[in-house]
């Protein structure tokens, strides 16, 4: 069988300290067959923040020790895919394809709006990472018997 290199997936948002560090997780957490996954902010927070943190802990996935990072030119260019959650225009100088999710900031929102955020990603992600196996499997040859 044909081995596949798992893709490496950027996922971006505005401070790289709530949606784009849930949506990395779940990527490490669920789909390390398919992808490498990073995460970069446009503005980084100082801190990933203790909500997003402990609703994913809820998921027992843990991300304590992430961090935020900036959006660099290194971190795109080794990307295969951008998922940009921002909801802003990303630099014009990123060449890598981008695919935008509508997902709400949820900075200064309740714990439910936190757990809203996180379901949606969890689920984006997922259907992310099921695309692509179907797309391995899609380019595996038939074993022959």
């Amino acid at each position: 069988m044909k081995s596949f290199r798992p893709k490496r997936v950027l996922f971006v948002c505005v401070g790289n300290s709530c949606r784009s560090q849930m949506a990395e997780g779940f990527a490490r957490c669920y789909g390390k067959d398919v992808m490498k996954p990073g995460s970069a902010g446009l503005a980084p927070a100082w801190i990933v923040m203790p909500e997003t943190v402990h609703t994913m802990a809820e998921k027992n996935i843990d991300i304590s020790d992430q961090y935020p990072k900036p959006l660099r030119p290194d971190l795109v260019s080794k990307s295969d895919l951008i998922v940009n959650m921002s909801g802003e225009d990303l630099p014009d100088e990123v060449q890598t394809p981008v695919r935008n999710w509508l997902v709400r900031d949820p900075i200064g929102g309740t714990e439910s709006t936190y757990r809203e955020v996180r379901d949606q990603i969890e689920q984006l992600v997922m259907d992310l990472i099921l695309e692509m196996r179907r797309a391995n499997e899609r380019s595996e040859p038939v074993p022959r018997r």
